[in-house]
């Protein structure tokens, strides 16, 4: 794997020795089980009109393939081969690739796992219908080349999705002292607020890296139904799509 400036070593090994808890939905990544559901009907609902798939069929995205990037042990990996996607997911973390590759195998899926970084397979020449990168922004050391790598992968016609936390007040107190101190739903230390971005932010440095901007959409807790749910709100949870 060739160096990359936008991956965090420490960053990587934090997450590396917690990987072998990526499947079980009482673990360390229960709060990405819960969130999981509404990140994979928008994903389902943004790739099926941008391709004009129809939803109806189980298979709907045949023929189409889909990177997605710092893919963990394959949460959402998994469930895009399910639905038809040629899908690549790759990771910096060896340990991660090594349980989604494990996961997979006993699922009896067949996706391209790769130990690798997004300047890596830009440099190769890869490219993909759909590029996925979720909450992953927030954990990179540059984060104008990290997109301008994930914005090369991206074929022409091709889609983009970046979800991630925006710099507020509201997220520095939900997303991280909530989460992480008070209600326990992740390691302390999990995020870093100074890492947080805008969603103008992000959505200047996707159009500086060549791509056209979408749609914005907000994702917010419900407390009273204890679940995830598409929202006008971007305070915290947001995400952006675009397309080449």
């Amino acid at each position: 794997m060739t160096q990359s400036l936008s991956v965090d070593p420490e960053e990587v090994a934090k997450f590396s020795r917690i990987a072998a808890e990526w499947w079980d939905p009482q673990g360390k990544f229960a709060p990405l089980h819960k969130f999981n559901p509404v990140r994979l009907a928008f994903i389902r609902q943004e790739a099926a009109r941008h391709f004009g798939r129809s939803t109806q069929g189980l298979r709907p995205f045949e023929g189409l393939s889909l990177l997605d990037i710092g893919c963990g042990g394959g949460l959402l990996a998994e469930p895009m081969a399910r639905l038809g996607f040629a899908v690549t997911g790759a990771d910096a973390s060896e340990r991660y690739i090594g349980t989604a590759r494990a996961h997979a195998l006993e699922s009896g899926l067949e996706i391209d796992y790769r130990a690798t970084t997004a300047e890596t397979l830009a440099a190769e020449g890869c490219a993909f219908d759909v590029v996925l990168n979720m909450e992953v922004v927030e954990h990179v050391a540059d984060v104008a080349a990290y997109l301008d790598a994930c914005a090369a992968l991206v074929k022409p016609g091709g889609l983009t999705i970046v979800a991630t936390l925006n710099k507020t007040l509201k997220a520095l107190a939900l997303a991280k002292f909530g989460a992480e101190y008070v209600l326990g739903w992740l390691p302390r230390g999990t995020h870093d607020w100074n890492r947080f971005l805008a969603p103008a932010e992000l959505r200047v440095m996707l159009e500086d890296a060549g791509l056209s901007i979408l749609k914005t959409q907000g994702v917010s807790f419900d407390p009273l139904a204890w679940d995830w749910k598409l929202s006008s709100d971007v305070d915290v949870n947001y995400m952006v799509v675009a397309g080449r």
